[in-house]
């Protein structure tokens, strides 16, 4: 078994405050090429576990959710890091939270009280590491976001542990954007 946890930018942190952006369906290539490459390399079960932030995460299990047809062993996990997270979303976002939560293989809390300090967050990041063997981040070190924080505490858990961290910077992005975009070209001329 393998277990992986995605995370990275927010959607706003991005400039992406639509589902239909054309960045949204790159991000999820770039996702889907990441789980593609790992879930072919053999047959055990698989687990994308993540976080519940509009962004990365909910992009994350979306491209995992796409892929589960012709991957039977890939799992998905959503954590919320303590009770009612996104509460205080607007109507929309937890609408798409709630549908998101109800597609997943596993949902839980981190912490079952809603949120009372920063503490619950690092608890979170804590649970995260020691609940996974790697982690995948859609993160670019030069352009930090809250992001920041989990690349950090990977950095240093990774010192003390064999654990192992994929990163896609802006750099692969905008090459994987320039794929994207020729490959529309390309079904647009037939």
């Amino acid at each position: 078994m393998k277990r992986v946890w995605v995370t990275g930018y927010r959607s706003y942190e991005l400039n992406i405050f639509k589902d239909n952006d054309p960045k949204v369906q790159v991000i999820k290539e770039v996702l889907k090429n990441y789980l593609r490459a790992q879930l072919e390399l053999n047959d055990d079960e698989f687990w994308v576990i993540t976080g519940p932030q509009m962004g990365t995460e909910r992009w994350g299990l979306e491209a995992a959710l796409e892929l589960q047809a012709d991957f039977p062993q890939l799992k998905t996990a959503l954590m919320f890091p303590f009770a009612e997270f996104g509460k205080q979303w607007n109507e929309n976002n937890q609408l798409k939270l709630t549908s998101i939560t109800q597609q997943v293989d596993f949902f839980a809390n981190v912490s079952d009280k809603p949120y009372q300090s920063p503490q619950q967050l690092r608890n979170y990041q804590q649970f995260m590491l020691t609940h996974t063997d790697e982690a995948f981040l859609l993160y670019d070190p030069e352009y930090q976001g809250k992001t920041k924080y989990d690349y950090e505490i990977i950095q240093k858990y990774k010192e003390e542990s064999e654990y192992s961290m994929t990163f896609v910077d802006f750099d692969e992005l905008q090459e994987e954007a320039e794929e994207w975009a020729e490959r529309q070209r390309e079904k647009n001329e037939f």
